[in-house]
């Protein structure tokens, strides 16, 4: 008999209607069509992708689901049985309920080998018909369902565990197809959570001036208007309704507003996530063609400072000469330094740089260089930062009460890193900052966390680093910006109390580099003395990786975006006894 080759697939998935609303499975033997999904790295992953496998195992996974989650353990095992047979394992959440950074959380708590890709739509449940969590298809290479059904028996719905199953229904089938026979038992029962689906808003009265122009308002002009980070405006009718296919996929895979952070550890006073109530509204106006509506509907149109998120400034600097950019090479980071004059103390309760050429300039920090200072770090990690700027969400911006000190006498240093793009360019970049109105309560510190150590092997799809710093005194938190560079998959901080106590502060299982977020706390973080704060990332230095620039290379600390970096910035205010 000629041998089999197979594709497995295990689909996992939970949308908004119900199982019942989901079209029939086809019966094996029957074709699937190749598709496309992004995993949680937003990294695309296609069916034809493994067509040189032996086996390709899809479930449909869901973060919510018990029975789901019982089977994880059993996956992950049979994905590492049979990977040196030639199978591979993919996971596909289409759970409506399942947020882009929840699926990446719940594969990387659990420690999932194998891809977890995002069926946003569900087009990719409905193409296998999958109505219940967890449920599993097996193709061959050219797509054929070979089996479809459970895993095996020993879990169920309503508290069904049995100390082992009676039928491993899976992997009897993958034995069988693996070697070259027919699938005994092609079709079984699933026991699991159903599959909640997005209904469509059909009917829904929706227009511009009335629904959405408000939400645009709320939740994207600070970025997309003129002059702002955005890549186009969003202030007008014809804005948007230019774009409705951008702002559609934006929408439906959960790219904007760009929020990282998993929102089960800590509050945030920037959080930047999209109601559901409001991404439904949004898709409701998109499916209805963008209806336009009465203009006496528009809500006024909100006023901005051009140029600032911190508001109009009291004072701006900018770089004493212009510097000339070349067409091309790497350049090391550049040094400015500049006299603002401060005769006397300056409290500073909110600061923001701003790039004078954004076609070349990577990112800034702006330092305090202090009377007798010539660097701006100490050497337990003490920072004299002041503001960056990178794209994504860095102004200074401390709550009442705190304010960062400029000491008299003390100049600016400018820190711009450059990246030619093939013209020579000129820039000239600035910051902006607002007074407080007299010395605050307590003084703003920052620190940089750094673990200059950090080495990445080749090759290495997984790598983790932690460092740890123990708090010399009481303090309060502030922010947390966790910084990696092309090879940064994920960042987490987490604290252990003199008692004993761990608690998560902040984790961030999608860390892009793309988007430098500074996450500042809603209300401060209380730590006392002797708490131990463990700063801990992810680095994939692997060929899978598209961003990797080289994964045959060792990758240690270096400023250059092609080196790595395990710095994890911290604003904090030190309690006075």
């Amino acid at each position: 008999m000629v041998r089999a080759r197979a594709l497995v697939l295990l689909a996992v998935l939970a949308p908004a209607g119900s199982a019942a609303d989901a079209p029939a499975a086809p019966a094996p033997g029957a074709t699937v069509p190749d598709f496309s999904l992004t995993d949680t790295l937003r990294r695309p992953r296609a069916l034809a992708d493994y067509k040189d496998k032996k086996a390709v195992v899809v479930v449909f996974l869901d973060a919510e689901c018990p029975v789901a989650n019982l089977y994880v353990p059993t996956l992950v095992d049979l994905h590492k049985r049979y990977a040196d047979r030639g199978v591979q394992f993919l996971g596909v959440n289409s759970s409506r309920q399942d947020t882009f950074v929840r699926v990446a959380a719940h594969a990387r708590e659990r420690a999932v080998p194998f891809p977890v890709l995002k069926d946003f739509d569900h087009q990719v449940a409905d193409r296998f018909g999958a109505k219940h969590t967890p449920e599993a298809f097996v193709l061959d290479p050219k797509g054929v369902i070979r089996y479809h059904g459970r895993v095996d028996d020993q879990y169920g719905v309503g508290g069904l565990r049995r100390e082992k199953p009676t039928r491993d229904d899976l992997r009897e089938a993958l034995d069988e197809l693996l070697a070259g026979k027919a699938v005994t038992t092609a079709v079984t029962k699933i026991d699991g959570c159903p599959i909640e689906r997005t209904k469509p808003a059909a009917g829904r009265d929706v227009t511009f001036t009335r629904d959405v122009a408000p939400l645009l308002q709320k939740h994207c002009q600070e970025c997309h208007r003129p002059g702002e980070i955005g890549g186009f405006s969003l202030l007008t009718y014809d804005d948007a309704s230019a774009r409705t296919k951008r702002i559609r996929r934006a929408l439906v895979e959960e790219r904007m507003p760009p929020w990282h952070a998993d929102p089960r550890h800590g509050t945030f006073a920037n959080d930047r996530r999209l109601p559901p109530a409001d991404r439904d509204t949004l898709l409701a106006w998109l499916d209805a063609g963008a209806p336009k509506g009465d203009d006496k509907d528009l809500p006024p149109p909100l006023k901005f400072v051009e140029g600032w998120k911190i508001g109009k400034p009291d004072a701006v600097f900018t770089m004493a000469e212009e510097f000339k950019v070349p067409a091309g090479g790497v350049l090391d980071y550049k040094r400015f330094m500049m006299d603002p004059g401060f005769k006397e103390d300056v409290w500073v309760k909110a600061a923001e740089c701003r790039p004078g050429n954004r076609a070349v300039v990577h990112h800034i920090l702006v330092y305090i260089i202090a009377p007798g200072k010539r660097e701006p770090y100490d050497a337990d990690g003490t920072a004299a930062t002041l503001a960056g700027w990178a794209p994504g969400d860095m102004p200074a911006i401390y709550p009442a009460g705190t304010a960062r000190l400029v000491p008299a006498g003390s100049k600016l240093m400018f820190e711009v890193h450059y990246t030619p793009n093939g013209t020579e360019q000129t820039d000239r970049s600035t910051v902006g900052l607002v007074y407080a109105d007299k010395a605050p309560e307590r003084a703003v510190d920052v620190n940089v966390l750094a673990n200059m150590f950090v080495r990445v092997p080749p090759g290495a799809a997984n790598h983790q680093s932690e460092i740890t710093y123990t708090f010399p005194k009481d303090a309060e938190i502030l922010s947390f910006l966790p910084h990696m560079h092309l090879r940064g998959t994920s960042a987490r901080y987490a604290i252990t109390y003199p008692d004993g106590k761990t608690e998560t502060l902040l984790s961030v299982p999608t860390y892009d580099f793309n988007w430098q977020t500074g996450y500042r706390f809603a209300e401060p973080v209380k730590v006392p003395k002797g708490a131990k704060l463990r700063w801990s990332g992810t680095w994939d230095n692997s060929a899978d990786n598209p961003r990797n620039p080289d994964p045959k290379k060792e990758v240690r600390w270096g400023l250059q975006t092609f080196d790595e970096m395990h710095n994890g910035w911290m604003e904090v205010v030190w309690q006075k006894k």
